[in-house]
């Protein structure tokens, strides 16, 4: 397994801002795709953004703009930034790492929460 932990997330008012990342902590981080999905309650798991080793952007439509996606080779972390929050970004976040390599090499973070709502 490749451990990712996830920090950030937690409660916003709309229009407001928040950071995640993820940190890959015994792999071999460069030669991993890394993604942010995330699901709604009641909703399919979406994704959100992705970045590759070499850097090449990914975003879903609706957070294009808004949403920041970027990586940290040295420091093995991956961040989302968001900002320009809406109630419909509501949802728990996952980080997400597959080998460039070996697609089945594909792991998940346990996720974490990001509410919009005044």
């Amino acid at each position: 397994q490749v451990p990712l932990v996830e920090s950030g997330g937690g409660s916003v008012q709309p229009g407001g801002s928040l950071s995640l990342s993820c940190e890959v902590t015994r792999s071999d981080f460069s030669m991993y795709d890394m993604a942010w999905y995330r699901q709604a309650p009641g909703k399919e798991r979406e994704l959100v953004a992705t970045i590759t080793p070499d850097g090449t952007l990914n975003y879903q439509d609706s957070v294009k703009g808004r949403f920041a996606i970027s990586r940290d080779n040295a420091k093995k972390t991956v961040y989302l930034q968001m900002s320009s929050l809406k109630p419909e970004d509501t949802a728990v976040y996952y980080c997400n790492a597959q080998n460039i390599y070996m697609r089945a090499m594909d792991y998940w973070g346990k996720g974490t929460l990001v509410t919009v709502s005044s």
